[in-house]
């Protein structure tokens, strides 16, 4: 029997930057084997509902929930700021973010990029981690490069070396933030088909991103974001089949075109 509580749970949350807010009060959900694909225009809100999940961003209302236990929070406003340090760090280390830029460590080898977090933060025995970490590059294709630098490495594979990274940390669910967004197409091609690959595995995933092929091959659900609203969300066949709102479909086909 499946587990009826989501791995993260985010109910009506608003996120303002001073006086300009990005979130204006939005609810997203997955559950276990759940990808769930945010996509809409820059400046809809997408990177910063993912940063707010992984608790990266403070928000100022709302309920963000991690396995059914809420976040506890302390002052108000934008003053509001989680109020257990150990609470952020578990919940962080269960939802591994891949960002769009990398940022793997270039005085460090792949292999120990790789193995890095799961030893210093987790605490990890080295070995069992070192065979873990050339697992997860071999998954990702990269096994060969394991005692590359990154800067030895095409930026596809640097962005496989980054999954392979959140994927040590054995995390709940996986979070995306514009993972292709920095690649050329044919780099691209390489990091969708292992995106692909965990979302065949049953990988729980929450990912923001501009590829709407991707969007609509790996995703269960796709939240359209704009201007901070969730404007439309759904299956994938009929987001991208049968959009209702008119704001949707001009940005699919802006974006469908292109």
């Amino acid at each position: 029997m499946t587990d009826p509580t989501p791995v993260i749970d985010i109910r009506d949350l608003h996120k303002s930057f001073g006086a300009l807010e990005v979130l204006k009060g939005v609810n997203v959900s997955a559950h276990r084997g759940d990808v769930v694909s945010l996509i809409g225009s820059s400046g809809s809100g997408k990177s910063t509902l993912l940063r707010c999940a992984n608790l990266l961003e403070d928000s100022q209302q709302g309920e963000i929930l991690f396995k059914g236990e809420p976040v506890t929070w302390r002052g108000q406003g934008l003053g509001r700021h989680p109020s257990d340090p150990k609470q952020v760090l578990r919940i962080r280390t269960n939802l591994s973010m891949v960002f769009q830029q990398f940022n793997l460590w270039s005085h460090m080898t792949i292999l120990q990029n790789v193995m890095e977090a799961p030893v210093t933060v987790l605490g990890r025995d080295r070995d069992e981690v070192e065979t873990a970490a050339r697992a997860y590059l071999d998954k990702v294709g990269i096994g060969d490069k394991a005692d590359a630098w990154p800067a030895q490495l095409s930026g596809g594979q640097q962005q496989r070396a980054a999954i392979a990274r959140a994927l040590c940390m054995e995390p709940e669910a996986l979070l995306f933030d514009e993972p292709t967004s920095a690649l050329d197409p044919e780099l691209e091609q390489e990091v969708v088909r292992v995106i692909k690959d965990l979302a065949a595995e049953g990988r729980t995933m929450i990912i923001v991103t501009h590829d709407m092929k991707m969007a609509r091959d790996v995703s269960d659900h796709v939240v359209f974001l704009h201007q901070g609203l969730i404007e439309e969300e759904g299956a994938p066949d009929e987001l991208f089949g049968a959009p209702k709102s008119e704001r949707l479909q001009g940005f699919l086909s802006s974006t469908m075109a292109a």
